[in-house]
Parts: structure tokens; sequence; C-alpha cells
């Protein structure tokens, strides 16, 4: 099975288990620039489930589309657990009951001792609950990054929902 088909099989399962328990998935991508989005919007009818997000790419987009702090940024940096817990929140004051976020180096560049290329945080919010975010460390070319975080963040959201 190719990874886009993975992605693609565990969104529609994401989905069925939100549209099962009344719930929406909002989301807060930088690194993966709206490819949790767009594998989410794949699927048809999955405006039933899916709210819609947020790419912020750049830290000024994180500041004023998702309202992470500055100092946040500045104490952090974007490639953060701090950063993505207030991506969560951020996300879910738009809308939608549970919130997806991530943020990494997804290379071939940009990377550094304490963050290499392959260095995402993910985490996910239920609204009202504490964020969830796990460091991971994937390999491979940047479109293998980038779908390997897809698939993180979707197998997360599942987890997180069948609690």
């Amino acid at each position: 099975m190719n990874r886009m088909h993975k992605m693609t099989q565990s969104a529609k399962e994401l989905g069925d288990s939100l549209l099962s328990k009344g719930l929406q998935l909002v989301t807060a991508e930088s690194c993966t620039g709206g490819l949790i989005g767009a594998v989410c919007t794949e699927i048809s009818g999955s405006s039933a489930w899916f709210f819609g997000g947020v790419i912020s790419y750049a830290n000024e987009a994180k500041m004023r589309g998702l309202s992470v702090n500055k100092a946040t940024l500045d104490a952090h940096g974007a490639v953060s657990e701090q950063t993505v817990i207030e991506m969560c929140a951020g996300a879910l004051q738009l809308g939608g009951d549970i919130a997806v976020a991530v943020s990494g180096v997804a290379g071939p560049d940009g990377g550094s001792a304490e963050k290499p290329v392959g260095c995402v945080y993910v985490g996910w919010q239920l609204k009202g609950q504490q964020a969830k975010v796990i460091r991971c460390q994937f390999s491979g070319d940047r479109q293998a990054v980038r779908e390997a975080i897809v698939l993180a963040a979707l197998e997360g959201a599942k987890r997180l929902i069948a609690e």
C-alpha cells in the first residue's frame, strides 16, 4: 500500500470516527503546508467532519492566524512543543472540536543539531482538554517526511477520539 493510499485510508477512518461522535476536525499546519487538510478533503462528504484549518508557515502567520505568542516563538522556536500547544488552542478558537497541529523541519535544509531535518512536533487537542504533543523524528526526502507527518497526525487524532 503506497503512502498516499495509507494517508487517505487513515483520513477516511478518522472521518468515520468523527462522524460517529458528531465531532469536527480543525488543523493548524506549518511544515505540511496544508497537506493534512488536502488529504481530508479528498474524501467525499468530508465537509460533515472537517471544519477547516490554517496553514501557518511563517511565524507571523502563527501569531496572526493562531494567536501563538511572540514570546513563545522567541523562547522556544516554531519547532517546539510549546508552539504546537498554542497552535492547537488557536485552531480550536476558529471552530471544530478536535485540533491537530504540526510544526517541524521537513528538509532538506533548515535542520540543526537540536532540531535536525525530520524533527516534527505533532499535537492534538479535544476542546476543553489539555493538548497532547509528541516529538517525532522522520527520515527520507521532503515529501516522505511530510507524508509521514500527515499519517502520524491522522493516526494520533484517531487514537485520541477513541479514548
